[in-house]
């Protein structure tokens, strides 16, 4: 599944592409005719992204809501190619580009100002702009009154949005922290590395499009096969303390981390 900087450079890829022009939009498979036809022909105002969902805004007060989830995926074509790869659920283009979307968990139009009740259940992304740190404080907030384990909490989108496997590893080694701490344990100062670091991260991913979280591949502009400190290096020395990472389940999701350093 994507995680949230995935989204984001899909929102900022319809906006270089879309943003303020009208266009077409079918559904060659057949599933998303019906809701198609809501948002032919209109002007797209913006796509937002929040967390792992996608919402792209028309100048109608409809919005198509679009969440990958585990099978989703785009195809992108410059200028606008008219062959069809697999099967399409949505397809959006005009003559100079196209965007394909094929096997997303939700896609559907509904009414802009019934988006907001959505919205507001969904948490902070660190993705978005913060520059009244409004959405730091939502994070800090429910994180220091939950007694659920951190490694729980960051994956939920409720408490911080776009955050899934990789970046919950990777953002928890590099503060130093044990997954299974209650969030109400943590040291306020801690919450708050958290949260910066998360932006910090997520906002390099956007950019390189990829998730690099190893501080000694940040600044280099290729992208390494070893990018990440824990995730996914289970069994193998720690880059740190060079212990073991280890990896367990969490409800039900693979947790890949470092004892000997988050402790």
């Amino acid at each position: 599944m994507p995680e949230g900087h995935s989204v984001q450079r899909t929102a900022n890829w319809f906006n270089e592409h879309f943003k303020g022009q009208k266009i077409k939009v079918d559904s060659p498979q057949g599933r998303f005719s019906s809701d198609a036809k809501r948002i032919n022909n209109r002007v797209l105002v913006k796509a937002r992204a929040i967390g792992k969902q996608l919402f792209l805004d028309f100048d109608n007060d409809l919005t198509c809501r679009i969440h990958l989830g585990i099978y989703g995926k785009w195809r992108y074509s410059e200028p606008f190619h008219n062959e069809i790869v697999g099967e399409v659920r949505a397809r959006f283009y005009t003559k100079a580009a196209l965007a394909d979307l094929r096997g997303p968990t939700y896609c559907q139009v509904v009414a802009t100002e019934d988006m907001v009740h959505l919205e507001n259940k969904l948490g902070p992304d660190p993705t978005n702009p913060d520059p009244r740190k409004l959405n730091q404080k939502r994070f800090i907030e429910k994180v220091s009154k939950s007694k659920s384990a951190i490694g729980l909490l960051l994956m939920n989108q409720s408490v911080i949005s776009g955050i899934g496997n990789v970046y919950r590893a990777e953002i928890l080694f590099r503060a130093g922290i044990d997954p299974h701490t209650p969030g109400s344990n943590l040291l306020m100062s801690q919450i708050t590395e958290l949260w910066v670091d998360s932006v910090k991260l997520m906002k390099i991913g956007v950019q390189k499009g990829a998730m690099v979280t190893r501080e000694d591949q940040l600044a280099k502009r290729g992208i390494s096969s070893e990018r990440n400190y824990v995730y996914k290096r289970e069994g193998f020395k720690c880059f740190r303390c060079k212990g073991t990472v280890v990896i367990e389940v969490m409800a039900s999701r693979k947790l890949y981390w470092c004892p000997g350093c988050q402790n």
